[in-house]
């Protein structure tokens, strides 16, 4: 079947309107394993006092809630995400660290709702290679731009680098529960290919492209742990594995187990390895 943009862009959307209270649940084990990649793309966009920093597809909004204390008192963060759902998670979490130089949005990042050359910085955290027209979505960011303002992007490596997620998909396929992905559609590997963000930020119309490799590790108490939080995490694997019948669902842990079983400490604690692409450009 057909890529169709606009059904992709309406199934998204209500997937992560659904998932948005898990992620403020797993929201510091998922920054703890993050915390590299925040830190990375804050330090890329060199954010001074009084500037203004736009957040796309913030999730519960930890990268640019570390730009917001950098640009304090007088700057602003705008702390954005296509889901209502999420702002909030956002909202709470600057609540949580009495940060107040926050403006919260509803902002669809394909379609930016700013005027042209209005702020100094953008961050966008695995969210690009999530839309279905990545390429419009940094032309927008560029209009926003004022010049010379940075942009900071991060977007997962090859799957056979990120087994923390990978391993499951690739199971599924096994299993015949999946079909095997489109790399040509929005995905979490629909950047794999560095090339393909130098291009994509090249035909934006960025220059000084950086871009650069930051590897990641998530723990959790067992493997349990981490399984129940990616069917939290995510509607998509919740979804098919939901559809499993009870012998699927024991076949696709005893695979998944197994393959992971080199990450597993004596203790049953795991530590699952990830990379992720960083990148950095200038308007």
């Amino acid at each position: 079947m057909a890529f169709d943009p606009a059904q992709f862009r309406r199934s998204s959307l209500a997937r992560w309107e659904r998932v948005a209270p898990c992620w403020g649940t797993h929201r510091a084990t998922i920054q703890r394993a993050a915390q590299p990649v925040s830190a990375w793309m804050v330090e890329a966009i060199d954010p001074q006092p009084g500037q203004r920093v736009l957040e796309l597809a913030a999730g519960p909004g930890d990268t640019g809630l570390l730009a917001a204390e950098l640009i304090a008192p007088s700057g602003t963060l705008i702390s954005s995400d296509g889901s209502e759902a999420m702002v909030e998670q956002a909202r709470a979490r600057a609540a949580e660290l009495r940060i107040d130089n926050v403006e919260f949005a509803t902002i669809d990042a394909e379609w930016i709702d700013l005027p042209t050359a209005s702020v100094d910085g953008v961050l966008c955290r695995w969210g690009y290679m999530l839309l279905a027209d990545p390429e419009a979505a940094l032309r927008e960011t560029r209009r926003v731009l004022k010049p010379g303002g940075r942009v900071a992007l991060a977007a997962w490596a090859d799957p056979a680098a990120n087994p923390w997620v990978s391993v499951a998909q690739q199971e599924l396929v096994a299993l015949g529960a999946a079909p095997p992905p489109d790399p040509q559609e929005p995905s979490m590997f629909a950047f794999r290919d560095p090339e393909r963000i130098e291009q994509l930020l090249d035909a934006a119309g960025f220059t000084e492209v950086q871009i650069a490799q930051v590897d990641v590790v998530f723990e959790h108490p067992s493997l349990d742990d981490w399984w129940d939080s990616q069917l939290d995490v995510s509607s998509t694997l919740h979804d098919l594995v939901a559809a499993l019948t009870p012998a699927q669902r024991d076949d696709l842990r005893d695979a998944i187990d197994a393959r992971l079983a080199e990450h597993v400490a004596d203790d049953g604690s795991v530590a699952l390895p990830g990379r992720t692409h960083v990148a950095a450009a200038s308007a």
